[in-house]
């Protein structure tokens, strides 16, 4: 099984944030025109963070996240399809029927 969907966290030793990188592979994205990464670190907005199509398909977007908080969070693709990310820490459903994906840092 190819994984799809991956977070790498940096923590940073002279700062109190981690940086965090999300990956949408392009397996994943199902030919996707755009995605982006909608959570609780940009107020559910689902235009404030767009991610960079990568050449070989896979979409990512870095973020620099306060230590000691979780953040739900969601990839938008087309401005329509909502996913997971199956690589997350854990799930939380969410008011809509359905579940968030939660990054601890």
């Amino acid at each position: 099984m190819v994984q799809q969907y991956a977070v790498v966290k940096q923590y940073l030793k002279a700062r109190s944030v981690c940086k965090v990188t999300f990956r949408l592979q392009c397996d994943g994205a199902m030919g996707a025109e755009s995605v982006t990464l909608v959570g609780e670190f940009n107020n559910w907005d689902e235009k404030a963070t767009p991610m960079k199509r990568q050449k070989n398909g896979d979409y990512t977007v870095t973020l620099e996240l306060e230590l000691d908080r979780e953040y739900r969070f969601r990839y938008c693709i087309d401005s329509s399809k909502w996913e997971n990310d199956w690589c997350a820490d854990r799930y939380e459903p969410n008011p809509f029927g359905g579940y968030d994906s939660v990054v601890v840092i």
